[in-house]
């Protein structure tokens, strides 16, 4: 049978391309939250990376967790990932280990089902040997120690990142990140809710600043993976001015991507290698690679999959800011947006603290935060100052939800570690900093434990 995009009989148009990200549109009962998270796997008795395969690689992995009712997702014959009732457990390139989670009602839904894929994690991960910590970068491995993992997509990625940065590879085989996916009403919803996320992106960047180590020491950096989007590829990254400019919609948003150069087009199992190339001359079926083919849906689909600005537009906002981190953080990052997202007067509180801010302004926080975290300078404040005020409004937009646990406790309760580190003004990444220069004498070994779920 032909692949549906073979099928495309016309050019796209930027209407149906539009259309696209407005579909995502829906009503607010309607509006859930999607936490995802990444986590460095390593033997336990070497610390060293996990491969794909062998007796205890990542495919063992993946093979043990079908025991909890997980489904496999195939690439050919390999197994890439795993799905179960809206979730999906998928490989990033050096062999993170992600959950990308059901779109849930609460945070209380989201921690708990966090909670039980690492526990379903650490029982087939202690069964192999294996361990899981949770920083945004890896602090012991050089790039040539990770093993890639067997998905085309990547191969793809891993030729072509060297040719627009020299940070790229890192960002695919050395980086973690904690992720939030939220909802919009309306395209006018959206634009508010973009603007405010990314220009508040860097403030949430400072607070779950936890990467402060590479190849086993100090780096400079409290967000080393936050410095790595700085020079991973220009073309698909940063803080997009245009979303503050006047005028700014779903048409704007398909217009950047349209001019992002591809990855690839996936047909069937196999990605077929278009780096560098246009979509729309895809869109007008002049591809050599893909004779006589337009683009369909389906491959616009997927090339929005391939830009990395600091918050992305799909049909929902994708929050992109923040390091990994401790179980706790991985409740805590969806609770954050979810609270400034999903309450009307928190949204317009939010977006007070920086709707005065300039281009220079946005862009020198941007610079400054992975080294300086909570101490970067914004607008005559810190950021420390404005994280403080950024907590007290997420967290009275969870209290306006109203969604209590079975303790009769609501969504409050997963804001705590953050108020403890806009308060102290001391991220995760300092106090790893104390602890390497005090309690560990300088052996980074420790993180394996200390930073262990």
């Amino acid at each position: 049978m032909a692949d549906i995009a073979s099928l495309q009989e016309r050019p796209l148009t930027l209407d149906e391309l539009t259309a696209y990200f407005a579909s995502g549109s829906k009503p607010r009962e309607q509006f859930r939250v999607g936490a995802e998270h990444e986590k460095f796997g390593f033997y336990l008795n070497s610390h060293a990376p996990v491969p794909y395969y062998g007796d205890n690689g990542v495919h063992a992995l993946l093979t043990g967790l079908q025991r909890f009712g997980w489904k496999p997702v195939m690439e050919g014959e390999v197994v890439i990932g795993l799905e179960r009732n809206g979730a999906n457990v998928s490989l990033e390139p050096g062999g993170q280990f992600e959950l990308s989670g059901a779109p849930l009602l609460t945070m209380h839904d989201i921690c708990a089902e966090t909670g039980q894929h690492l526990d379903e994690v650490k029982t087939v991960a202690d069964e192999l040997g294996l361990g899981f910590m949770g920083l945004g970068f890896s602090p012991v491995w050089k790039r040539e120690d990770v093993p890639v993992m067997p998905k085309g997509r990547y191969v793809i990625m891993r030729n072509y990142m060297p040719k627009v940065g020299g940070l790229g590879l890192d960002m695919m085989l050395r980086t973690c990140t904690v992720q939030a996916n939220l909802d919009f009403s309306s395209e006018a919803d959206m634009v508010a809710k973009f603007r405010m996320s990314l220009a508040l992106q860097p403030i949430v960047t400072a607070l779950f600043a936890n990467s402060p180590f590479t190849e086993g020491k100090p780096n400079g950096f409290l967000s080393a993976r936050a410095n790595v989007w700085t020079d991973t590829d220009p073309d698909r990254t940063g803080l997009l001015d245009f979303v503050f400019e006047d005028g700014f919609d779903f048409e704007r948003y398909a217009r950047y991507a349209l001019d992002v150069p591809m990855y690839f087009a996936k047909r069937g199992d196999r990605y077929i290698d278009l780096a560098g190339r246009s979509f729309r001359d895809f869109i007008d079926g002049r591809i050599d690679e893909l004779p006589g083919e337009r683009a369909s849906l389906k491959d616009w689909a997927d090339h929005t999959t391939t830009l990395f600005p600091e918050v992305r537009l799909k049909t929902y906002l994708e929050m992109r800011g923040a390091d990994a981190g401790p179980w706790s953080s991985l409740c805590a990052l969806p609770a954050l947006w979810t609270g400034l997202f999903y309450d009307d007067a928190a949204l317009a509180a939010a977006w007070d603290l920086c709707k005065h801010w300039t281009p220079e302004d946005r862009a020198g926080l941007r610079r400054d935060v992975p080294v300086l975290g909570l101490k970067a300078p914004i607008a005559g404040r810190t950021t420390q100052d404005v994280a403080r005020d950024l907590v007290a409004i997420a967290k009275s937009g969870l209290k306006n939800r109203a969604h209590v646990n079975g303790g009769f406790l609501d969504e409050t309760i997963y804001m705590g570690e953050l108020e403890e580190i806009a308060d102290s003004g001391l991220t995760r990444a300092d106090r790893l900093l104390e602890l390497y220069h005090g309690k560990w004498q300088g052996d980074i070994s420790r993180v394996f434990t200390d930073c262990a779920y």
